[in-house]
């Protein structure tokens, strides 16, 4: 493809774009494709010659959107938000087309400097100190992972130089609670801690982490001759947006000399409204933070901001220093390779830098006030419905909530639960998550998709009473 070609077909893609955003809230908002019908569309080998560029965009069209569920469509409800506002797709279209890589500072000085502006930027954005450094990861996987591989090499005194985790007289031990994200247990498990050494800690009735249990689990540790290393807390859980008491959390982390990491990585987006930051109270004692722009934000995914208090920690773990990547800049600059798992990385830090200066501060603070503000009506209908139930609190703008009509318990209820769930999400116009808590079935509506506005909240509630309330109790 010549720039000349490059040019016309990226006018048509970005145009085609525009107006799939413009005309998203007219599609289903859950596929509806059987397992393999896209596959079966596809040919089984690669085309030997050359297609024309119109083939590709028009099978763009008809193979691969119908299998797709619109997370930017105003009445996705499920999961959580993962925003792509526009400005922000730009951004990272502009970091695909100039095609750099940030290996060291050398690579590419403007990728490691932008990438400083704007996790700083962030940082100042939700109140967080100059005690705090930032780097963009690509999930919070992944920052997890570093989190838990630091405190791994800080209890060991840095064991990885020796004989790593196999010379350790001492199994260490990981602490989290049954409301952290699932990729918390397999992080622990690919930081090679092992299924045996992770704690799940109980929680009291709104789901958040107890501090008296987790001292006793500690303790309970130490007495058994095992090393407590990490906890993981949580602000915003991802099945109810349960808030772990940071301030208690710090202080025994502090007392026993364990990692403190704090996933916040769908709230740490609501920090950038003071009003929201008693929520993490005491994140200044923590180690780690995640912040996942590319959620409620509104960065495209992916983009997730990783912050560290003392970044020695974490660049001794993940330095090298091969020759060829050596210049006279070094002792001058941020080396980004230190910062992270993989040597390289894109210029992420674009979209943040294009989403941040096309909205303001003003504009992202606006749209996560009225996503708070919809979960709170939303909330209030609910509560004053008969046979309605909100079954976890709503700091935030995800609801927990479940029908429960007269005489229908246990396996019968969670039945119709799933069943009414299934038929919003078929009915194409809506979509949202089932989920377990307290070992039933209920239904999580998570409010955050940029085009949502309350009428697309009440035309949902509209729909969920129908589908619930028409089902017959078995």
């Amino acid at each position: 493809m010549t720039p000349e070609e490059f040019r016309k077909f990226g006018h048509q893609l970005i145009d085609w774009i525009a107006d799939y955003r413009t005309r998203v809230a007219q599609l289903p908002v859950m596929a509806r494709t059987a397992p393999g019908q896209i596959k079966a569309q596809l040919p089984a080998r690669a085309p030997e010659h050359p297609e024309p560029f119109e083939n590709i965009l028009r099978d763009l069209e008809r193979i691969v959107v119908p299998g797709l569920s619109h997370w930017q469509h105003p009445s996705f409800f499920g999961y959580f938000p993962s925003n792509a506002l526009l400005a922000s797709v730009l951004g990272d279209y502009a970091s695909t087309g100039l095609g750099v890589l940030g290996i060291s500072w050398q690579t590419s000085p403007a990728l490691t400097e932008v990438e400083e502006v704007v996790t700083d930027w962030v940082r100042q954005m939700t109140g967080l100190s100059g005690a705090w450094s930032g780097v963009i990861q690509d999930t919070a996987s992944t920052s997890t992972l570093l989190a838990l591989i630091c405190a791994r090499e800080r209890s060991t005194n840095y064991g990885l130089g020796r004989g790593g985790l196999q010379e350790e007289a001492q199994p260490l031990v990981v602490y989290t609670s049954a409301s952290s994200n699932s990729s918390v247990d397999k992080d622990a498990l690919l930081a090679g801690f092992g299924r045996d050494n992770v704690r799940v800690v109980g929680h009291d009735e709104e789901y958040a982490m107890r501090p008296d249990a987790l001292e006793e689990s500690i303790r309970r540790d130490l007495a058994a001759g095992l090393r407590p290393c990490a906890v993981v807390a949580t602000i915003g859980s991802t099945a109810t947006t349960a808030l772990d008491p940071l301030e208690p959390l710090a202080r025994i982390a502090h007392h026993y000399g364990i990692w403190l990491h704090v996933d916040a990585a769908m709230a740490g987006s609501a920090m950038i409204l003071p009003e929201c930051r008693w929520m993490w109270q005491g994140i200044e004692g923590a180690d780690s933070l995640i912040i996942n722009a590319h959620k409620w934000l509104g960065a495209a995914f992916d983009c997730s901001l990783y912050y560290v208090r003392d970044p020695q920690h974490l660049v001794r773990v993940m330095s090298t220093n091969p020759s060829y990547l050596q210049s006279a800049a070094d002792q001058q600059v941020k080396n980004l390779r230190d910062w992270g798992i993989p040597l390289g990385r894109r210029f992420r830090a674009l979209k943040l830098w294009f989403l941040i200066r096309e909205q303001g501060v003003a504009g992202l603070q606006a749209r996560l006030r009225r996503d708070l503000a919809n979960a709170q009506w939303l909330a209030g209908e609910v509560r004053a419905s008969e046979g309605w139930r909100i079954l976890a609190p709503v700091p935030l703008q995800t609801l927990c909530l479940r029908y429960e009509p007269p005489g229908l318990e246990g396996e019968a209820l969670d039945r119709h639960t799933l069943a009414w769930a299934d038929g919003v999400n078929r009915s194409g116009d809506a979509y949202l998550t089932p989920a377990m808590l307290d070992g039933r079935w209920m239904v999580r509506v998570s409010i955050g998709a940029a085009p949502t506005e309350r009428e697309h909240v009440e035309a949902l509630w509209k729909l969920v009473r129908r589908e619930a309330e028409r089902r017959p109790a078995e």
